[in-house]
């Protein structure tokens, strides 16, 4: 069964208990070896899902919540190797992966499939034209270093599917490592009225955590997240945080605009 998290309004996020914030927003089971597993989320109708299957092969199948006979019949896929080596399987041509590898499969595909000994992290947005199947590797990804070391929040961010990359129907998805020494992500924030974000925090220590701060700017909530943990953050909401150790997350939008740059800054001074 999909795990369905429901559309929430800004007045209503201010209303939640830390307790129905985490249960409406935080993403914290995807992971099982031998399983695929999915969230859909009603801002933007982002599908996230992880797949790890341990040295076999897993399907990528339509949740019964998307009325669809293959997953990539109204869809475009981003499927993320975060860690080991393996294959993304589309319509039978297999494209291999390893550690922050990204596999874009356009709509129309009929078959999707991951092998090997590798952990999953797929994202999927609705799409209206079928665009080519392309494999991109960390080293062909569009690199920039950008933040402050001096406010630590200095991170080389890695673009794969954006409006000047890997083309797609409304989706884009990154990566962004912090330095060491550096914490803070996403900062100075931003909002971005026109896409819903998730973010993906991984390769973070087991006993350590990221504060991840939501909400409008004015009154912003906090959620604690653990390794491999998603955070849903809806188009109105900024997203930013601070780890305690060193990590990494996957950046992905849907909506209306594919371009990076279209955001609404927030300053740090007016968060509240």
């Amino acid at each position: 069964m999909t795990d369905i998290r429901y559309a929430t309004s800004p007045t209503e996020m201010a209303t939640l208990s830390p307790e129905e914030l985490r249960a409406r927003f935080l993403i914290t089971d995807l992971f099982a070896a031998g399983a695929v597993r999915f969230t859909l989320s009603h801002h933007d109708r982002l599908l996230v899902g992880g797949a790890m299957p341990a040295g076999g092969i897993l399907s990528l199948a339509a949740p019964r919540e998307l009325s669809a006979e293959n997953l990539c019949d109204r869809r475009e896929l981003g499927i993320v190797c975060l860690e080991g080596i393996g294959s993304v399987i589309a319509d039978g041509t297999a494209h291999p992966v390893e550690a922050e590898s990204i596999v874009y499969v356009g709509q129309g595909t009929k078959s999707v499939a991951v092998q090997g000994e590798a952990t999953f992290y797929i994202v999927s947005a609705p799409a209206h034209a079928p665009l080519p199947t392309t494999l991109v590797t960390r080293a062909d990804a569009e690199t920039l270093t950008i933040g402050d070391p001096d406010k630590a929040s200095l991170r080389t961010l890695r673009k794969y599917v954006h409006d000047k990359g890997v083309r797609s129907c409304e989706l884009a998805l990154g990566i962004t490592t912090l330095a060491p020494g550096s914490v803070w992500n996403t900062m100075p924030c931003h909002t971005h009225d026109r896409r819903t974000e998730i973010y993906l925090y991984f390769g973070l220590d087991q006993a350590e955590r990221v504060v991840h701060l939501c909400g409008q700017p004015a009154r912003t909530r906090s959620i604690i997240v653990a390794d491999r943990q998603a955070v849903i953050s809806p188009p109105w909401s900024v997203h930013t945080g601070a780890g305690t150790a060193p990590y990494r997350f996957v950046w992905s939008t849907a909506g209306e605009n594919l371009a990076y740059n279209d955001m609404d800054p927030v300053s740090t001074e007016s968060l509240s």
